[in-house]
């Protein structure tokens, strides 16, 4: 998933459409996150891509991960997040050290130490909308994916060359994606947070 332009007109449910990622057929997919901005989002970034990791997308924190909906829904759902948006107000997002979900999945992940409890409030508000609500495999755990399906000399390395990584910034907006099959993740619209 990409890092979007945050300039943003001013208003309550403040929003940018990115006007790409538009969505071709009878369905899409999408997703929310909450982009890692720079310099630590790239950094993050290149990290994954030099364990390996053949899924390498933009660093970020998963809200709501790949969903398949009805083209026919997108507006209801841009709707919704607005909503969503306008209902809680910005935080800061403190990403520290490392953590795993081995061996139940090969993840290596950058951990998120302050912002967890409004990451899940942010993931609980946009799940409740009827055409977004699905069943997860695993409870919600907000964090930065650094290495998947790797060998495990590389999930090993990623751990460790991670273990003393901070970051700290402001998060006043999450961002929808969409992606139509034929393209990569594709920022569609951000919402800003506000209140």
């Amino acid at each position: 998933m990409g890092g979007p332009d945050r300039s943003v007109a001013e208003g309550v449910a403040r929003s940018v459409d990115h006007g790409n990622g538009a969505p071709t057929g009878d369905a899409v997919q999408i997703g929310i996150a909450v982009d890692i901005p720079e310099p630590w989002g790239g950094a993050l970034t290149r990290r994954r891509l030099e364990a390996g990791d053949p899924n390498t997308v933009p660093a970020h924190v998963t809200l709501l991960g790949p969903t398949e909906i009805p083209v026919s829904a997108l507006p209801a759902v841009e709707r919704h997040l607005a909503r969503v948006a306008a209902a809680h107000l910005p935080f800061t997002l403190h990403l520290r050290g490392t953590g795993t979900f081995r061996p139940v999945t090969q993840v290596v992940f950058v951990a998120v130490a302050a912002g967890i409890s409004e990451c899940e409030l942010l993931a609980a508000a946009i799940n409740a909308a009827p055409q977004l609500r699905r069943e997860l495999r695993f409870p919600y755990h907000p964090h930065v994916t650094v290495a998947q399906d790797v060998a495990p000399e590389a999930l090993d390395k990623a751990y460790e060359d991670l273990a003393d990584f901070s970051a700290m910034f402001e998060v006043e907006a999450f961002t929808l994606f969409s992606h139509s099959g034929q393209t990569r993740w594709q920022p569609r619209r951000d919402f800003r947070l506000g209140g």
